[in-house]
């Protein structure tokens, strides 16, 4: 996942305000990622049907190795470790931490530690967690306060990854089995009119202030020039996505990028991921089990390759990073996210304006993901966090129904390469203004 710079996110803040704060605040985080799980039968925990969706167990047991290696074994004199080796099996990515890191594709394949064992360890780095935070010496708490804030987005982060990875296990097996069946659904109903909001544009800051918590991939602050253009109120939907496909999208080269169309050859792809058509009807795999394809709901589950070939078959584009968040700078966070416990997107709301730029799906951008102008990583091993991804992808905005409403913000990069749609991807058109 990603990271922040130390030497300059910090907010000033009484610190017994601050220690109140994320004493409260940890334990609901912590508690929040065990709810999600809970629905899971002991042989869900081990669960890895691709590469790039991890069993649960591991999720567990990865946030909580990123306390202990981040904050308790640096800050806590003699602090005892719950287990010598989880310090290599639980490490993700990281480098730097001097300890390697079991093979990504090869999680699945971890009988042990016991799913009984994992939550063991929660317990043991909850414990610690909490005395630190009672206890960390002055001289010690801003580092602290910070890498713990680090640590709960980081833990948020791996709650959606939980949710998302969840689903693509479950669509891999032919029962195709809910997570939750009772999960919330709307009527089937036609999408409203795609209507327009035109903006002007101009010389604008972007990227995030010192007023709240961020991600080093959102800072330097800095100006860019943003051309007149128009966006579409609410993100593309199933029916407007159905059409395409009918139209012959997915056969047709030349709507599509070179390094698409190679995908769509090689992987078979007919439609989004979880769309399935039976007598003649489209159903999709949701977290409730499969469902007939409800035509007003965004499309999600579709990767760039498919945003921007939609995109060239409507004579749109897709627009960039600083367009959206300018576009998005004073819209309120309206949109269905993990706590309304809906788990899927819904409909755009009827009236005016724009909608859903926040929640329900992740939106695809036409931008690389890039460091800014002045970006510098942090150092050590924190620095891994974003920096060294920042080549091949795409920027994702916006958030979705599996994020938490208080983990995303206008100023919010999310990445990921072109072809991958396992998390809940959507897209939203934009035009040059007349």
């Amino acid at each position: 996942m990603r990271t922040c710079t130390l030497d300059t996110l910090a907010t000033p803040e009484h610190h017994d305000t601050a220690r109140a704060a994320l004493a409260a605040h940890y334990p609901q985080v912590r508690r929040f990622s065990e709810q999600l799980c809970a629905p899971l039968e002991i042989e869900d925990y081990g669960l890895q049907t691709v590469v790039e969706a991890s069993p649960p167990k591991w999720h567990l047991a990865h946030v909580s190795w990123f306390y202990e290696t981040f904050l308790l074994r640096p800050f806590v004199p003699n602090y005892q470790v719950f287990h010598p080796r989880f310090e290599y099996l639980f490490n993700s990515y990281y480098e730097q931490t001097g300890s390697g890191f079991w093979p990504r594709h090869e999680r699945g394949l971890l009988a042990r530690p016991t799913v009984a064992e994992v939550y063991a360890y929660r317990q043991h780095i909850d414990a610690a967690m909490l005395r630190l935070i009672a206890d960390c010496p002055a001289a010690d708490w801003p580092t602290v306060a910070l890498r713990l804030r680090i640590g709960l987005n980081h833990e948020q982060q791996h709650q959606e990854l939980l949710i998302t990875d969840i689903k693509r296990h479950f669509a891999h097996n032919p029962l195709r089995p809910a997570y939750r069946a009772e999960l919330p659904t709307v009527p089937l109903t036609a999408p409203a009119p795609l209507r327009w909001h035109e903006l002007a544009g101009g010389l604008i800051e972007v990227g995030a202030t010192d007023e709240a918590f961020y991600y080093d991939n959102e800072v330097p602050r800095h100006r860019v020039f943003v051309a007149p253009f128009k966006l579409a109120e609410r993100p593309i939907t199933n029916g407007e996505f159905l059409a395409f496909i009918q139209d012959g999208g997915y056969q047709n080269t030349g709507l599509w990028l070179s390094d698409g169309w190679a995908i769509v050859k090689q992987q078979g792809w007919r439609a989004p991921l979880y769309w399935e058509a039976r007598d003649g009807e489209w159903w999709q795999m949701t977290l409730a089990g499969m469902r007939p394809l409800n035509p007003a709901e965004p499309v999600c589950h579709v990767s760039y390759y498919e945003a921007d070939a939609y995109a060239t078959w409507a004579g749109k584009r897709l627009p960039t990073e600083f367009e959206w968040e300018y576009a998005a700078l004073n819209q309120p966070l309206a949109g269905h996210f993990v706590e309304d416990d809906w788990l899927h997107p819904r409909p755009a709301p009827e009236g005016e304006g724009l909608k859903q730029l926040f929640g329900d799906v992740w939106e695809w951008t036409g931008s690389a993901y890039l460091p800014y102008p002045g970006y510098r990583a942090a150092p050590g091993a924190l620095g891994e966090y974003n920096g060294k991804f920042m080549c091949n992808q795409l920027v994702l905005r916006g958030g979705s129904c599996a994020t938490a409403r208080d983990h995303i913000r206008p100023t919010y990069r999310n990445f990921f390469y072109p072809h991958e749609r396992w998390q809940f991807m959507g897209f939203r058109l934009a035009e040059v203004a007349a």
